[in-house]
């Protein structure tokens, strides 16, 4: 399904909880919603379902303005990060449901689909109980499965794995990118996880207190954030950000007797910007020197092991970075260590967040 949005937007009473909106889905393929909670994510899918009216605007699925038609009129499903399934039906009669409601198949046309459904979700063991019987990632591929079989063309998934735990959540992720990968559904999924974001993959539209701060392919918008609030919403840990006055020769002073040479290149994309916001995302930090790196002496605030990784809270003065650190290191708070980057890793934005430049692999 082709989705295109003219000018929506969503208001109630004085409160605008979605801005004039202008944007087309890439159809037949996964379009994220990433942003934080509050940031307009579920509205924008409710008016996309037609569980909302907007405000202003129009919808148009493939080339029709479907605008004010409701839901049970609209070649779609839906799944919420609750696991909605219908207590009473068995987990089969739950998959089965929206094939019933619509009528057009025989039974056992209904029992191949519903079986070739539950094995590609894994659950085809479990189609004789009730959902109460299932664990929690069971429950939710029911609620996927039920979802999938309509064959709808237009999917809006809705934060579907945040009660999950890590590990299910990982394999369910990589679950329906496969089940995606045909291209024959139009998928809409939203998440406030930048990580989440990038191994779906696609397209990403930010969002941010109602706004779409940038749309694009999703490795672009991660690569080369339109702003700062963009950098911000993409990035996770978050991004260290370091005020710097670049001066006649092209060196940027960051204080606390930090100053770094910038490249040609950078210089030429900051002319005309003494006063700048230089940002290095968290995993571009390391404990070792690489020769040509940018080196930054601070005192350890906090050394936090999770998993397979290391995050680093470090201050300098006022200026306060996190390193993101493969592996298991154990740093002890108050230690004073060095930390290094490659000054081609920065971005650099204007003092009102406009980016600038972005790092050299990017091209911006």
């Amino acid at each position: 399904m082709r989705l295109e949005l003219q000018g929506v937007s969503a208001r109630v009473g004085a409160h605008t909880h979605l801005y004039p909106t202008s944007v087309s889905l890439m159809a037949g393929a996964i379009n994220v919603l990433l942003g934080p909670t509050l940031a307009g994510k579920t509205t924008l899918m409710r008016l996309m379902a037609g569980l909302d009216r907007p405000t202003e605007g129009k919808i148009i699925a493939d080339g029709v303005d479907v605008t004010g038609v409701p839901v049970r009129e609209r070649h779609l499903a839906m799944v919420y990060q609750q696991f909605i399934n219908y207590p009473s039906l068995s987990v089969f009669e739950n998959i089965a449901s929206p094939l019933r409601i619509a009528g057009k198949l025989s039974e056992d046309d209904i029992r191949k689909k519903v079986h070739e459904m539950a094995e590609r979700l894994h659950i085809s063991n479990y189609l004789d109980r009730s959902p109460a019987a299932l664990s929690g990632g069971q429950q939710q591929r029911t609620a996927l499965a039920r979802a999938l079989i309509k064959d709808a063309g237009l999917l809006l998934l809705d934060e579907p794995l945040v009660n999950l735990d890590y590990k299910l959540r990982e394999e369910l992720r990589r679950e329906l990118t496969d089940l995606f990968a045909s291209g024959g559904t139009t998928v809409v999924y939203a998440t406030t996880e930048p990580l989440e974001a990038l191994q779906l993959g696609g397209q990403t539209l930010l969002m941010h207190e109602g706004r779409v701060l940038q749309h694009g392919s999703t490795l672009s918008v991660f690569n080369a954030p339109s702003s700062l609030q963009a950098a911000r919403t993409f990035s996770d840990p978050p991004i260290n950000l370091m005020n710097a006055h670049i001066n006649a020769q092209g060196v940027a002073d960051l204080g606390h007797g930090l100053s770094m040479p910038l490249s040609e290149r950078q210089r030429a994309k900051a002319t005309n910007h003494n006063q700048v916001v230089l940002g290095v995302r968290a995993h571009s930090l390391r404990l070792s020197s690489q020769g040509n790196d940018f080196a930054v002496g601070a005192t350890v605030d906090l050394s936090e092991i999770s998993g397979s990784e290391t995050y680093v809270h470090l201050h300098r003065g006022e200026l306060s970075l996190v390193a993101q650190l493969t592996g298991v290191h154990t740093l002890d708070i108050g230690a004073t260590t060095t930390v290094y980057f490659l000054p081609e890793d920065l971005f650099i934005f204007s003092t009102d967040g406009a980016l600038l430049c972005a790092p050299d692999s990017t091209g911006v």
